[in-house]
């Protein structure tokens, strides 16, 4: 478990080049708790103010206090904001300041701390413990304090992991984004295909 942490300069380039490069990349959390850490197999990038799906879509910078503001500044942050109430979901904040991006990490294959994940999360089936947002920040142990935690740091960062092969990677619709009219359709979800820990097969073939 000896991980560093990825360097800013990866986080520096557009959501839709970052999470495709993220793809086999490791999320790791150390706490009091233990270390968990997990491989990356499904992201989706939200590519800011072009992008009717992205909460910075026709923003046009940061406003006092609301929680889209660390998407404003330098990649490498953390973007961590609530869904229905009651689950976080955990982003990645990339590319210049003033270009408001971020990747969704939607599903992790567990690695580390499998047993803690277990217990956060109340789940023995190691797919199901982080196929999912909200499965993730729970499995992890990330909350709201989490919002805007740098990433080069050395208790919630990414570190380099696998190379995946083109050929094993597929992209799709996002997931739940109809709302968002002709964006809903942009291929901006990216997935290791054959991997058992995705959070849906929605729009896979095979």
């Amino acid at each position: 478990m000896d991980y560093e942490p990825l360097e800013r300069d990866f986080y520096m380039t557009g959501a839709v080049e970052t999470a495709r490069r993220l793809l086999g990349m490791l999320l790791v959390r150390r706490a009091d708790e233990g270390c968990t850490s997990g491989v990356i197999v499904e992201a989706e990038a939200y590519a800011g103010h072009s992008d009717a799906a992205c909460h910075s879509y026709k923003k046009p910078g940061p406003v006092q206090n609301h929680r889209t503001n660390v998407m404003f500044g330098s990649g490498g942050f953390a973007y961590v904001y609530c869904i229905y109430g009651m689950h976080r979901c955990f982003n990645v904040v990339t590319n210049m300041p003033g270009y408001p991006e971020v990747v969704l990490l939607r599903a992790l294959e567990p690695v580390d701390g499998i047993d803690l994940m277990r217990t956060r999360r109340g789940v023995f089936d190691l797919k199901k413990l982080c196929s999912g947002p909200g499965k993730i920040c729970k499995a992890f142990g990330i909350t709201a304090a989490d919002y805007g935690a740098d990433l080069c740091g050395d208790e919630l960062f990414i570190a380099r992991g696998e190379v995946v092969a083109d050929e094993a990677v597929a992209t799709t619709p996002r997931i739940n984004v109809d709302y968002a009219g002709e964006a809903g359709a942009y291929p901006y979800r990216f997935v290791i295909r054959d991997s058992r820990f995705l959070s849906t097969r929605k729009f896979l073939r095979r």
